[in-house]
């Protein structure tokens, strides 16, 4: 019989989808939920209204509790830990009586470029204009009103964790999108914190920036514990129990990484979907790249990140009007059978994609030096334009501007990458989305058969590890041991032609930027 005391859940607030997931004490997923959701951009700016945010988990656990009762016959009221995730960065600053003060400003707001490069000159260290101290730091040069009555800094992730629990704090990985993360990996870098306290200081503002962030927590120790108001805030018909053990919340790149058994040094994942970011654990610090993020693993070891703000969603728009126009015709095909056969007549176009050229840009992105986006597809005469090669530049197109911050890692900083693990819904038709990026990384990728659980997946097993490591049991060596022993993945390696061809792709997508950057001057 099942006994929840034992099962952990894991919720991730992802860019277009709220889920939920139940594991057993074998880590096999149980039961899930999920809402859709999306952003929207308001007075120009990348947001989702917190009213969508707690109507969005509700229904999400709603959904999980049908699919827990049809599966097994279990009300969920209970269980033996839970946490919570959530896209990292952004800027969601509170008063102290818990008033939001402006807008949710989202990781796809590209809006802070002077106190991004001022910044990242200050401390020496990349800051991108995503990251919550950038947010801050602009609304700071800009002079916002709000700012004397600030009181807590949140991200998403942090704020349904402060509601769950009324504990103000972060997972490292979480907290590494906020501020940067000392040596030690245990807290934000004091030096830079002091830095930026004098920076500030002639502002005369009454609070400090120790004050005003999350206390960071590394995966294993426990972050609070459920409330009575918390399991309201997520159930509100009063079936969820408080008292339930609550893990350090963490952003996606870091339940990306548990998810994929990529928290090992050399090791390294992908996630793809409407943005796309490569996680690559190192060994040592990096020279400052604007184009990668240092961030941490849930348990503080660096990464090297490659985020990139745009990449299927442009694929998705073409695929709606391609379905449009068979509606015309009257054939009715089912949106997730045309994904999947487009995706596979990509692998019949050229390696090159036939001289064709598409941006995916409806945003800014921050590897590239763009503050706006226009998607953008482009051909000479003489190029073939076919449909095998118009979806190849598409899902080529997806994944350039990544490539283009690995060939970085690769290259110039001479990072070893043995493999990648895929996740994400780029990857969701089976072959085509790893075989692109095996072409455009040139190193082999995998698929676990767990991928398709994604972020919640991750933050579950984050929550387990929490509940059932051994003493001084590392995170990495619970995974190795514990979760992925007999784990079951498929591994795709790009041949030489494919490597060569997203090679030549990739220089005529950089050649081409001053097109895509007058498009966003000009359109």
């Amino acid at each position: 019989m099942l006994n929840l005391k034992k099962a952990v859940m894991g919720i991730e607030l992802g860019s277009t989808r709220i889920k939920a997931v139940i594991l057993d004490e074998r880590h096999v997923p149980i039961a899930s939920g999920s809402h859709q959701w999306e952003n929207a951009l308001v007075d120009g700016v990348w947001t989702y209204s917190l009213e969508d945010v707690c109507s969005g988990l509700r229904d999400s656990f709603a959904d999980l509790k049908r699919d827990l009762a049809e599966r097994t016959g279990a009300r969920l009221t209970t269980l033996g830990a839970i946490g919570v995730s959530a896209m990292m960065h952004g800027y969601l600053p509170f008063d102290g009586d818990m008033r939001q003060l402006t807008e949710f400003r989202t990781w796809r707001n590209t809006m802070t470029g002077p106190a991004a490069e001022e910044l990242t000159e200050l401390f020496g260290f990349n800051i991108p204009q995503r990251w919550s101290i950038a947010h801050l730091y602009e609304a700071i040069l800009r002079g916002e009103e709000h700012l004397p009555r600030l009181d807590r800094l949140m991200t998403l992730a942090v704020y349904v964790h402060f509601m769950l629990t009324g504990r103000f704090a972060a997972g490292v990985g979480e907290a590494s999108g906020m501020f940067p993360i000392g040596a030690d990996g245990r807290d934000y870098d004091a030096a830079m914190v002091e830095k930026f306290e004098g920076l500030i200081a002639p502002r005369g503002y009454p609070w400090r920036l120790r004050d005003v962030l999350p206390q960071v927590l590394p995966a294993g120790e426990t972050a609070g514990t459920l409330t009575k108001e918390g399991a309201l805030f997520l159930d509100p018909t009063g079936e969820l129990l408080p008292g339930i053990p609550v893990a350090p919340c963490e952003g996606d790149a870091g339940t990306g990484m548990a998810a994929t058994n990529s928290v090992r040094v050399g090791t390294g994942n992908v996630s793809a979907g409407t943005s796309d970011f490569a996680m690559v654990v190192v060994d040592r610090p990096l020279v400052v790249h604007r184009e990668i993020d240092m961030v941490t693993t849930p348990s503080g070891a660096p990464v090297a990140m490659v985020h990139c703000n745009n990449c299927t969603s442009d694929i998705n728009a073409w695929v709606g009007l391609l379905a449009e126009f068979a509606g015309t015709l009257g054939v009715k095909v089912e949106r997730e059978e045309l994904f999947t056969r487009l995706f596979n007549v990509a692998l019949e176009g050229r390696a090159d994609c036939g001289g064709l050229l598409a941006f995916n840009y409806l945003s800014g992105e921050g590897v590239t030096g763009l503050d706006g986006g226009r998607p953008l597809f482009v051909r000479t005469p003489e190029a073939e334009f076919t449909l095998a090669n118009f979806m190849r530049a598409h899902l080529y197109s997806a994944l350039a501007t990544l490539k283009a911050g690995l060939d970085i890692l690769r290259v110039r900083e001479g990072v070893e990458i043995s493999r990648l693990c895929a996740h994400g819904g780029f990857f969701k038709t089976p072959g085509v989305g790893q075989r692109v990026l095996s072409a455009a990384a040139g190193v082999p990728v995998s698929v676990m058969e767990t991928a398709g659980e994604g972020g919640p997946y991750g933050m579950a097993l984050l929550a387990s590890y929490m509940l059932r490591r051994a003493p001084g049991e590392a995170l990495e060596d619970y995974l190795d041991s514990k979760v992925f022993a007999g784990a079951k993945s498929y591994t795709i390696m790009a041949s030489g032609e494919d490597i060569a061809g997203f090679d030549a792709y990739l220089r005529r997508f950089l050649r081409a930027l001053p097109v895509e950057r007058s498009a966003v001057e000009n359109v």
